[in-house]
C-alpha cells in the first residue's frame, strides 16, 4: 500500500537528538532575555524586561509573525516557498474592512485563500518554480490593491470584532495568543494525525517518489498554499483590529521574520523534516531579538546588522550540527 512507504513524522512537540536546532534557539532566547534585563538593570533601575506583562504585550504582538510563519512552515515542509505573503496578507485586511459588518473576517480569509489557490495553481500544474510564481503574484496583488485605493491609505476602519481578537483579553491571556494557539493545535494535528500531514513531509523528501505511490501530489501543493494563504490573511485581519484600520505595505515586515522563524526552529528549507514547536521557538526569538534592540534604542541600521548576523549565526550553528548527526 502507498500509505506503508511514506515516512512518518514525529511527534512535533517531542525533543530527540534530532531537536538540537529548538534546543540551540531555547538557548539565544534565554541570552537575549538576559541581556535584556541587564540593561533594563543598568539603565532604568528595574528588571522591567522580564516582567510578566511586557513579556505578555511582546508575545500578543509576536502572534502576528507566529500565525504567519505557522502557514509558511507548511510550504517550506514542501520544498517551496510563498513569497507573496506581504500583499496577501494587506489584501485580507484591506478587503475585510472595506467590506465590514458580519462579512469582514470570512471576506479577508477568503481572499488569502484565493490568492493561495492562484499560488498552488501555478506550482502544481504550471510547474513554475514557487519563487517566481509567488513573487509575481505578489506583485499582482499589490498593483490590484493599489488601483483598489487609488494610491491612497484605505478610509475603512476594523470592525469590533475584529478589534476584539486583536486586543481583547480573556482571563488575562490576549486575544492574538489565543487564536495563535488554537492555530497551533490546528496545524499540529495536521501534521501528526492527518494523510495529508504525512503527504507533505514525503513530498518534501521525495516529491517524485510520493507521487509514483499513489499519492495525489498537485492536490497536496493547492491546500499547502491555500492553508499558507490563508494564515497570512488572518494575520492581516488581526493586524487591522490591532492597528484600527489597514494600510498598504502592512505585510512588508512579515515576509523575511516569517521564513527566518521557520529555518531558525530547525525546519529544512529544502523541505521533507521540520517540527513546529521550532517555528514557535523561533518566532519568540525573533520577537524577543527585536524587542531588546528596541528597547536599547539602537539605530536601525545597527538593528538590521544584528538581526541579520544573529539569524546567520544560527543557521551556521544549524548546519553544523546537522551535518554532524548525519
Amino acid at each position: 500500500m502507498a500509505s506503508n512507504t511514506l515516512p512518518v513524522a514525529k511527534s512535533s512537540w517531542s525533543l530527540s537528538a534530532e531537536d538540537k536546532p529548538i534546543l540551540i534557539a531555547g538557548a539565544f532566547i534565554l541570552v537575549i532575555l538576559a541581556i535584556g534585563t541587564v540593561y533594563t538593570l543598568t539603565t532604568q533601575g528595574t528588571a522591567s524586561f522580564l516582567s510578566p506583562t511586557y513579556l505578555l504585550q511582546q508575545l500578543q504582538v509576536g502572534a502576528f509573525l507566529g500565525i504567519v510563519a505557522a502557514g509558511m512552515m507548511l510550504v517550506i515542509l514542501l520544498g517551496h516557498i510563498d513569497l507573496s505573503v506581504p500583499w496577501t496578507l494587506a489584501a485580507g485586511a484591506m478587503l475585510g474592512t472595506a467590506v465590514g459588518g458580519p462579512y469582514a473576517i470570512p471576506v479577508g480569509l477568503g481572499v488569502g485563500m484565493a490568492v493561495g489557490l492562484v499560488n498552488g495553481l501555478g506550482v502544481a500544474y504550471l510547474r513554475v518554480p514557487s519563487m517566481i510564481f509567488t513573487l509575481g503574484v505578489n506583485a499582482v496583488m499589490r498593483g490590484f490593491m493599489v488601483m483598489l485605493t487609488g494610491g491612497y491609505a484605505p478610509q475603512s476602519i476594523a470592525t469590533p470584532f475584529m478589534s476584539f481578537l486583536a486586543t481583547g483579553h480573556v482571563l488575562g491571556i490576549p486575544m492574538p495568543l489565543i487564536v495563535w494557539a488554537v492555530l497551533s493545535v490546528a496545524i499540529v494535528l495536521l501534521l501528526q494525525r492527518t494523510p495529508l500531514g504525512r503527504y507533505i513531509y514525503a513530498i518534501g523528501n521525495r516529491e517524485r517518489a510520493t507521487y509514483l505511490s499513489g499519492i495525489n501530489t498537485r492536490l497536496v501543493l493547492i491546500l499547502a498554499f491555500v492553508i499558507c494563504g490563508g494564515c497570512s490573511a488572518m494575520a492581516g485581519v488581526l493586524l487591522a483590529g490591532y492597528s484600527t484600520n489597514a494600510y498598504q505595505g502592512m505585510g512588508d515586515a512579515y515576509l523575511l521574520p516569517a521564513i527566518a522563524a521557520v529555518v531558525i526552529g530547525g525546519t529544512n528549507i529544502l523541505g521533507g523534516r521540520g517540527r513546529y514547536l521550532g517555528t514557535v521557538v523561533g518566532t519568540i526569538l525573533i520577537v524577543l531579538l527585536t524587542s531588546v534592540l528596541s528597547v536599547m534604542q539602537m539605530p536601525e541600521a545597527g538593528r538590521q546588522i544584528i538581526y541579520g548576523l544573529v539569524i546567520i549565526l544560527m543557521l551556521l550553528v544549524y548546519g553544523r550540527q546537522r551535518s554532524l548527526l548525519t
